[in-house]
């Protein structure tokens, strides 16, 4: 067999493996943008499973390193991560996450309302797992929390006598619960 054809056989080969998906060619192993951003949508939802769906991917990234989502955060910015005993860190996280994403991909304006109510509906979710008499303090700074990002896009708004206010609510909760008792 002549060189030239054996060329030419082996490009031909090689041109219909690829047609036929038997080699990968790295612009077909990238991620689209619509795929980055269908799983970015998926996981800034409000609902618990979005939010479970986004946990198990922060825990476990490397299946998502070619989807190039910017993992970083600041948590709740310079407010409390754990305001009066409330664990807020994760749900911080997962909104730092979404508005840094749509950020990045050039979709944060359409996307804030969602990410600001996801974000809520996590605090909330937080609050839930909370005691009955002291609930009502953790919504109360899930509230505050929630109107600092809807209206400055930060949780830094926070101020010191909103946690002050509800460090109170929680303090009269917790003795009214004990003179009941």
């Amino acid at each position: 067999m002549s060189r030239r054809l054996a060329t030419t056989l082996a490009a031909g080969t090689l041109a219909l493996l690829t047609l036929l998906g038997g080699l990968a060619t790295p612009a077909a192993a990238a991620v689209s943008t619509q795929q980055k951003l269908s799983v970015l949508t998926s996981w800034t939802q409000t609902s618990a499973s979005s939010y479970s769906a986004w946990n198990s991917a922060r825990q476990n990234r490397s299946p998502w390193t070619e989807y190039g989502f910017d993992w970083s955060t600041d948590y709740c910015s310079s407010s409390p991560d754990n305001p009066i005993g409330f664990n807020f860190k994760l749900s911080c996280y997962r909104h730092d996450f979404g508005y840094r994403n749509h950020k990045a991909m050039g979709v944060f304006s359409a996307s804030k309302s969602r990410l600001d109510n996801a974000f809520y509906a996590d605090l909330k979710r937080v609050c839930a797992t909370y005691n009955a008499v002291v609930r009502p303090a953790c919504y109360s700074l899930a509230w505050t929390y929630y109107q600092a990002v809807s209206v400055f896009g930060s949780v830094a708004a926070v101020s010191q006598a909103d946690l002050d206010r509800a460090a109170r609510m929680k303090a009269d909760a917790e003795r009214r619960a004990a003179a009941r008792a």
